[in-house]
C-alpha cells in the first residue's frame, strides 16, 4: 500500500481553497458600495416624485371636496379645513366627512407634504344648522415637511381649480401669488 506523501505545497493550496484573500473581499464591498452609490440617489428622486404626485392629488381632492360642500350645503366655501373633514358618524355642515381625516386634523400631514387651507373673502351668510360661515374663496397649499427631502416643489389651488407649483417648495401667501405661478399638467 502507498501513501501519498505530504508536502508544504500541498497544504498551502489546500488552504487557499477554503475561503477568500482579504482583497477579494475588498474587491466586493468596494462593487457592492458602488451600486449604493449609483441606486440610492435614485430611489431619492423617485420617493420625491411619488410625494410629489400625491400632494398634488391631495390638493385635487381637497379643491373638489370644497366645490362638494359649496354646492350642498349652500354654506359657501369652507372654513378650515376640519370642516371638509371630521371623526365620522353623519356628514353636516360642520363635518363634510369629504376628505380624509388624516389631512383634515392638524398637523395636516400626508406623504411628506403638509397642507394649508385657508377660507378668503367676506364670510357667507351662515346656513341654517351651520355653526360657522363659509367664504367666497379660498386658497389650498402643500409644502414639502422638508425641503429637498420629501418634495422639491409647493402646490396651491383656488376657486378656478386649476393647480400651480412653485420651484423653491414655498407655499404663495395669497391667491394672486398662486395664480401667477405655472400650473401642473
Amino acid at each position: 500500500m502507498r501513501f501519498p506523501e505530504h508536502t508544504t505545497e500541498s497544504s498551502e493550496n489546500s488552504n487557499a481553497a477554503y475561503g477568500f484573500s482579504l482583497i477579494e473581499l475588498l474587491v466586493v464591498v468596494a462593487i457592492i458600495l458602488i451600486i449604493a452609490a449609483i441606486a440610492i440617489p435614485n430611489l431619492m428622486r423617485a420617493r420625491i416624485a411619488a410625494n410629489e404626485a400625491a400632494a398634488v392629488e391631495t390638493v385635487r381632492t381637497i379643491t373638489s371636496a370644497s366645490v362638494i360642500y359649496d354646492a350642498t350645503y349652500g354654506n359657501g366655501y369652507p372654513p378650515d379645513l376640519a370642516t371638509l373633514g371630521g371623526p365620522g358618524g353623519l356628514a353636516s355642515c360642520d363635518q363634510g366627512l369629504l376628505i380624509d381625516n388624516i389631512i383634515a386634523s392638524p398637523p395636516n400631514q400626508k406623504s411628506g407634504y403638509i397642507f394649508a387651507y385657508a377660507g378668503l373673502g367676506a364670510p357667507d351668510p351662515k346656513a341654517p344648522g351651520c355653526s360657522k360661515p363659509g367664504f367666497e374663496q379660498y386658497l389650498v397649499t402643500a409644502q414639502p415637511a422638508v425641503i429637498n427631502q420629501t418634495g422639491l416643489r409647493s402646490f396651491c389651488a383656488d376657486r378656478p381649480a386649476v393647480i400651480h407649483f412653485d420651484v423653491s417648495g414655498l407655499p404663495p401667501g395669497s391667491v394672486a401669488a398662486c395664480d401667477a405661478l405655472p400650473t401642473v399638467q
